[in-house]
């Protein structure tokens, strides 16, 4: 039997005793000679005979005074909150030892109270500063409205970006899966390491395709007329590619400038909005027929954030290639 309600039956059996006319001490024999080492102590058995005799003749405990155990002080719950907040990395003992508030209660204040969880730190390419969001915002403002100067724009823009690529590259676990029946063994693969030959790969592609891997910018033009010739017949081609400080060099950029090579503007740390990043190697050989709705719906996710970046990346069904 639980023991609360062993408690109770033996309470239900002092006032019964009561009301029988018995004693108190008559009573406490009785209850010891029928719940024998279970049976409630003296203390308790004259405690509750006393009630009874008041007229009180519920079974039940009555409410305590003071707090409940549970309740938490406003005031003890904004001092925990101002103290997160002035560091929001302080562990739950740091603000227990700081604010006085015992640890467990510091906890229930910090998830329950406040709603506040403990998450990791999202690794971005750099902590950026008010310029630098603002330079971001612009350029992705500067280029929608290029974009809807031009809606066919990004037909227009030849991509770039480069790689290193080992002599021997491992297959992927996606690479080397298999289909296979429910009964047949599980594959196989001796495990190999990087080669440790690397070559510098360079790629420039548009939204329809790949156009050439080359190893000097110089065979860009060359490619763009003979692979896309509507482009190079126009003269209405853009390029586009990353800050990297390959792409910024003075030579580079007299090269663009004699060339007529129009490029497309590009805020500094943001990988998050160059095509050439999330549609990335080895996946930039296939077709991109989604990059005009996908970079064009990252443009305008920085700037609602104002050039910050932005959390999570778009569906597949938005950035698919």
């Amino acid at each position: 039997m639980a023991e609360h309600i062993t408690k109770r039956d033996q309470r239900a059996s002092i006032r019964f005793c009561f009301l029988l006319g018995k004693t108190a001490s008559e009573t406490l024999t009785m209850v010891q000679e029928a719940y024998k080492d279970g049976a409630l102590g003296r203390t308790q058995v004259f405690e509750w005979y006393g009630r009874f005799k008041r007229g009180e003749m519920s079974t039940e405990d009555q409410p305590r005074s003071g707090r409940p155990a549970s309740s938490r002080p406003q005031e003890k719950i904004r001092e925990v909150e101002a103290m997160v907040l002035a560091d929001r990395r302080r562990t739950v003992r740091e603000v227990s030892t700081l604010t006085g508030v015992p640890w467990s209660s510091c906890q229930e204040i910090l998830s329950q109270d406040l709603g506040l969880r403990r998450v990791a730190a999202k690794m971005v390419p750099r902590i950026l500063t008010p310029e630098q969001k603002a330079a971001r915002a612009d350029v992705c403002r500067e280029i929608l409205q290029h974009i809807e100067e031009d809606p066919g724009l990004l037909g227009k823009v030849i991509m770039a970006d480069e790689t290193w690529r080992h002599a021997c590259d491992p297959e992927t676990k996606q690479q080397s899966s298999q289909w296979r029946h429910p009964d047949s063994p599980q594959p196989k693969k001796a495990r190999q390491s990087w080669s440790a030959v690397k070559a510098m790969l360079i790629c420039f592609f548009d939204t329809t395709g790949v156009d050439h891997d080359i190893q000097v910018l110089r065979r860009l033009r060359e490619a763009v007329r003979q692979k896309r010739p509507e482009l190079w017949r126009d003269g209405e081609w853009w390029l586009h590619h990353d800050n990297a400080p390959a792409h910024r060099a003075l030579c580079v950029m007299q090269f663009l400038v004699k060339n007529g090579m129009t490029l497309l503007p590009h805020p500094p740390y943001s990988p998050d909005l160059a095509l050439c990043d999330f549609f990335s190697f080895p996946k930039n050989e296939e077709r991109a027929e989604g990059a005009e709705i996908c970079w064009k719906t990252r443009m305008q996710r920085c700037i609602q954030t104002s050039g910050d970046y932005f959390e999570g990346g778009l569906p597949k069904t938005d950035c698919s290639v």
